[in-house]
């Protein structure tokens, strides 16, 4: 049995019933996928992400592209451009699918952007098999591996301010290295930055047509059309006595699903889990796309809005300031997610673990700042707590999106040298909070089946 929806439940319920396993799969909530999901928040007719919204992971995935999901309703759309980052000078710097087109309005910087991210991007159909793999182990592809590694254990400001010399480059990424959720001073923050980048030149940052719950959809589709079942509104209080239990929970949950069955040390181990700051995200309904001051920014399918590197990195570090905030606007692209003429928009900030302040107000400022009149577009609005996500999503501690703080000591060894084992024979780890961690790309329940396997 495997207990979650999540796109790690159900990768691990497909791997399960691939190996000719009957496989139930239990969820909690009434509605499947977990960190994929997709809901009407503001208003009829309008369909926003409840939490992850693009995916460059997704599409990458060496498990996804094994699974026939198209054929159970997934398709692709890659944004005219993956990223833009306004400035307070009114222009914007990009991240295309095109080396060439994003070193171009790097300045003087362009040369050096390729010379870091064009050799990870033209090797990114190897290096990703490495980069979410199980670490550590033998890499597939040492010498592009090592490559990246060089630069990938620096912390991200040192990165963009030893390799560029502009205030665009530098800016463009410390946006996409705050995606790891970590100060930019600190390691490893810098390989969040590369391998977004690389990810976002050799595939693109696409979003699904529908929303995120077509990909969750098309997941369930392939499993049940292989004989596995899915129970919706079927919480699970404790660890059954099942011959195999695939746990797609954080370490919170499952010391209390097994309670007094784990050894002492154990428990302690999963007590000691360290989550990550949380979230407060806003979910907007609009009469007209945002009115961005510079064109290149209505062409994203992200915007990342945060000015300078300074200025994300003083966020980032201690919450103070103004904040980083990422946007998403997938109704340009996809005109399923809302009635015609009208948009919808998705942004957040990191704030501190559970906190319970109300960031409305700075994050619509922030995009007044690059999008001047924006508020006067907005039909409604939806916002969501860290406590908020948590009630939708118990994975979501503290609204901590990636399962658990990736900082160095909880990047590979996640959440404890066990990784996907527990003390249990038959019970095994399979979410975000074990290898390769965050990111919507059923890696984590891939491998977890991979090593039940060969211990059973």
């Amino acid at each position: 049995m495997v207990i979650g929806t999540g796109p790690n439940g159900l990768t691990a319920a497909i791997e399960l019933t691939r190996a000719g396993l009957a496989v139930t799969v239990f969820e909690a909530a009434a509605q499947i996928g977990g960190g994929a999901r997709s809901a009407e928040l503001t208003l009829p007719g309008f369909l926003h992400d409840l939490c992850s919204a693009v995916h460059p992971m997704g599409i990458s995935s060496p498990c996804f592209e094994q699974y026939p999901l198209h054929a159970h309703g997934l398709e692709w759309i890659q944004p005219e451009i993956p990223l833009a980052h306004p400035l307070d000078d009114g222009s914007a710097v990009t991240m295309e699918r095109s080396i060439d087109a994003t070193c171009a309005n790097l300045d003087a910087d362009g040369k050096a952007w390729r010379r870091l991210l064009e050799p990870l991007a033209a090797g990114w159909s190897g290096l990703r098999h490495d980069v979410l793999a199980p670490q550590p182990r033998l890499p597939r592809h040492p010498f592009l591996m090592a490559r990246f590694g060089l630069n990938a254990r620096q912390p991200a400001r040192v990165l963009a301010e030893s390799h560029f010399r502009g205030q665009r480059a530098r800016a463009l990424f410390a946006g996409i290295a705050a995606h790891s959720v970590l100060p930019l001073e600190v390691r490893p923050s810098a390989s969040f930055g590369l391998v977004l980048a690389a990810a976002g030149h050799a595939v693109g940052w696409p979003i699904p047509r529908g929303g995120s719950q077509r990909l969750s959809d098309a997941l369930a589709g392939y499993l049940r059309s292989l004989g596995g079942e899915i129970r919706t509104q079927s919480r699970v209080d404790t660890l059954p006595d099942a011959p195999l239990v695939l746990c797609d929970i954080t370490p919170r949950q499952l010391l209390a699903l097994g309670g007094d069955r784990f050894p002492a040390s154990f428990r302690r181990t999963l007590a000691r889990y360290r989550y990550g700051p949380g979230v407060f995200k806003l979910d907007w309904a609009l009469d007209a796309p945002i009115p961005w001051r510079a064109p290149a920014s209505r062409r994203a399918g992200t915007v990342h809005l945060g000015g300078t590197l300074e200025e994300i990195a003083q966020w980032e570090s201690n919450f103070s300031g103004k904040p980083f905030v990422i946007l998403t606007q997938p109704s340009l692209f996809d005109s399923s997610r809302a009635p015609q003429g009208k948009h919808t928009a998705w942004a957040y900030c990191h704030v501190p673990n559970g906190s319970a302040l109300d960031m409305t107000d700075a994050i619509e400022s922030q995009v007044e700042r690059f999008a001047p009149g924006f508020r006067q577009h907005i039909l409604a609005r939806h916002a969501l707590t860290p406590a908020q996500l948590e009630r939708h999503n118990a994975n979501l501690v503290g609204g901590d999106i990636g399962g658990g703080s990736v900082d160095l000591k909880q990047l590979f060894l996640r959440p404890s040298r066990w990784r996907y084992r527990t003390p249990l024979r038959n019970v095994f780890l399979c979410s975000s909070s074990t290898p390769p961690g965050g990111g919507v790309h059923g890696m984590c329940g891939y491998h977890a089946v991979t090593r039940a396997r060969r211990l059973l």
